[in-house]
């Protein structure tokens, strides 16, 4: 079983992937661990801040890695923001009943309400650079981007409207029931 983990930024997928490598026991990829190897090693000339084409670049990669360890028979949490949101057009059916799907966005009244918040838990699981830019209106904006690709594409979004916690809980207990274990 694959458990593809995408959304905007800070929303927990980390968090959620972190959760869910404790309870199973699966390993998991961070995609921006790939995307800052590949930078820092110099076989790209991309930059952190360039989103769309590193999801262009990292995307095909990440997809073949999904395919391997489905043909393995071997289990894997992927997490990242760079999915795309056609990834359903990569996989053939037999590939997708091995991947369970899950995209976390927050409502702008939930960001607005939370905001301090956001910024205090950002670091949850792994040390974080402090984003100058990160700011209401660009969370908003992201997590807007993310709710009309993905759903548009007819995915289901976890939207985190109230309580984070019982939201990300829900969505774990989900993932038990959906039988990743």
């Amino acid at each position: 079983m694959i458990i593809l983990i995408t959304g905007a930024s800070h929303t927990g997928k980390t968090v959620l992937a972190q959760r869910l490598l404790e309870k199973y026991k699966y390993p998991y990829l961070s995609i921006d661990h790939l995307k800052m190897g590949l930078i820092r090693s110099g076989n790209t000339n991309l930059t952190p801040e360039d989103d769309d084409e590193l999801t262009d670049y990292l995307w095909p990669i990440v997809c073949e890695m999904i395919k391997t360890a489905i043909e393995n028979k071997q289990h894997m949490i992927v997490e990242g923001c760079y999915v795309s949101p056609e990834w359903k057009n990569n996989f053939t059916e037999e590939y997708l009943r091995n991947i369970r799907f899950i995209c976390l966005a927050m409502t702008e009244d939930y960001i607005e309400e939370h905001f301090d918040d956001i910024i205090r838990y950002e670091s949850e699981v792994e040390s974080r650079i402090v984003e100058a830019d990160c700011s209401i209106e660009n969370l908003k904006q992201c997590n807007r981007w993310f709710i009309d690709a993905f759903s548009a594409a007819g995915d289901k979004i976890t939207l985190i409207k109230d309580d984070y916690e019982k939201t990300l809980m829900e969505e774990f207990l989900q993932n038990a029931r959906g039988g990743c274990i």
